[in-house]
């Protein structure tokens, strides 16, 4: 008998625990129906609903609740919601360039050291749907990109001119350096100045820091590296090395962090603003501090001026935003990836916070990219939406316009009315009265703050309300 009720009492205790799962479940989807909020909430209860025979599977185009997959949602793991910091001008955000592949345009890649670059730049020449496209062979470094019908290139970068400019050069160096490569490269023409497009990827300072480190660990030195700036090098008194061998290889992070030369530190910012400002490496001009906040701006003003640049941490946003940008399109997506050796390298939080104050100056400015990066998305996807929205709205205009020819068009005396009750007659009825894609969206009680013009379905909602 104690075998038997002991028995009974666990599998009440197991209904009970079941019973409470479900009644979860079920309020996860009264409190957050939208999906707009309380996403770890969401995760679990698809998690939940995964294992049922019936519903869409986690993974698929279409998520449980109905609605269709948005591939740029959480891609990368960012925050719920996005929240703005700083105010962009729409020049600064909608950043749409009418880029002429056919003409004299060329596309500069602005290459950093350890910011996904490398992958980024081979997308450039062998992943971009072309009429013409570049001519990649095995074992050869460099692809020729020529323009369609002419012997040009349209694309400056590693990978199709090499390091014309000097090893992984700055700002500095290609904006003085570029046109004349370029005209050099080609005929002399009597035609205006082409239309130079700058372009770069950043990263989040402290993973590329360290990247970088382990880089170096290994040997990399980019002693090629020119640094040219107002028309020369800079001495060795200038510009200091790390290490007196051939290279630095082996070397601990402890080491890597105390030499007070290295160019790691705010790799970022120095490489994005016009070093001529300060006198380039000739450190004595100004402060530390004033040298540095002059630089920081520097780079902003010349990242907001650039016709595109990219995150490491978000590449189909990256994706999406360089094809809006230049009217291209990619064979192949991009794909977030999470495992890099910087991030399988264990560091204690102080020696995090450490890196973070070394580069404080990249740290600002990546927060600042960032911020103006998802503005840029966010304003691209509203964009996209809206165009969308007016074209299904030509498109009811034109079936309503046909409609009413039909039906002011006198019937034949073979023709006979449809009964006024007829299923085609009331179908098209409650069509006019209340179109079938916002036939959802009243469904949901909205925001107070919602805007009609811009979230006329739930799907232009969900999207405004995107989670990053």
């Amino acid at each position: 008998m104690d075998e038997k009720s002991s028995s009974s009492s666990h599998h009440r205790l197991l209904i009970v625990l079941l019973m409470v799962m479900l009644f979860g479940v079920i309020m996860v989807q009264y409190v957050c129906p939208s999906r707009s909020e309380c996403q770890a909430l969401h995760r679990l209860g698809s998690w939940f609903n995964s294992g049922k025979a019936t519903g869409t599977r986690v993974g698929d185009s279409e998520l449980p609740d109905g609605f269709q997959k948005d591939p740029y949602i959480a891609e990368d793991g960012a925050m719920a919601r996005f929240v703005p910091r700083f105010n962009f001008t729409k020049e600064d955000l909608n950043r749409v360039v009418d880029f002429n592949i056919k003409g004299d345009d060329v596309i500069v890649f602005l290459h950093i050291q350890k910011t996904g670059g490398t992958t980024f730049g081979r997308h450039l020449v062998r992943n971009i749907q072309l009429e013409r496209p570049c001519e990649c062979h095995a074992g050869q470094k460099k692809c020729t990109c020529f323009r369609p019908g002419k012997k040009e290139t349209w694309l400056f970068s590693r990978f199709s001119t090499g390091w014309s400019c000097g090893l992984h050069a700055d700002w500095t160096e290609l904006t003085s350096c570029v046109p004349s490569r370029m005209d050099s490269r080609e005929a002399p023409r009597s035609l205006p100045s082409r239309n130079y497009y700058y372009i770069t990827i950043l990263r989040d300072p402290v993973s590329r820091y360290l990247s970088e480190w382990r880089h170096v660990q290994r040997g990399a030195t980019w002693k090629a590296s020119l640094h040219v700036c107002d028309g020369r090098s800079p001495t060795l008194s200038e510009l200091p090395s790390c290490y007196s061998g051939d290279d630095w290889s082996g070397c601990s992070l402890q080491e890597f962090m105390d030499c007070p030369y290295n160019l790691a530190n705010n790799r970022q910012t120095r490489m994005l603003a016009d070093l001529s400002l300060v006198g380039c490496y000739n450190v004595s001009t100004m402060s530390e501090e004033e040298r540095w906040a002059v630089l920081l701006e520097s780079a902003k003003r010349n990242l907001r001026g650039m016709a595109f640049f990219g995150l490491t941490e978000y590449q189909r946003k990256t994706q999406y935003l360089f094809e809006r940008t230049f009217n291209l399109e990619f064979i192949a997506p991009f794909t977030q990836l999470n495992g890099t050796r910087a991030s399988s390298v264990e560091v204690p939080p102080e020696t995090q916070r450490r890196i973070r104050q070394l580069n404080r100056w990249d740290v600002e400015l990546y927060e600042y990219a960032r911020d103006l990066f998802l503005q840029r998305f966010q304003l691209a996807r509203q964009q996209e939406r809206r165009q969308a929205r007016e074209r299904r709205q030509q498109e009811r205009r034109r079936l309503r316009g046909g409609l009413r020819t039909n039906q002011g068009r006198q019937l034949k005396p073979t023709e006979t009315p449809r009964p006024a009750n007829s299923r085609s007659v009331v179908t098209e009825e409650r069509r006019r009265e209340k179109p079938a894609e916002d036939s959802v969206a009243s469904e949901v009680p909205l925001p107070d703050w919602w805007d009609l013009d811009e979230n006329s379905t739930l799907e232009d909602y969900l999207d405004n309300v995107e989670q990053w």
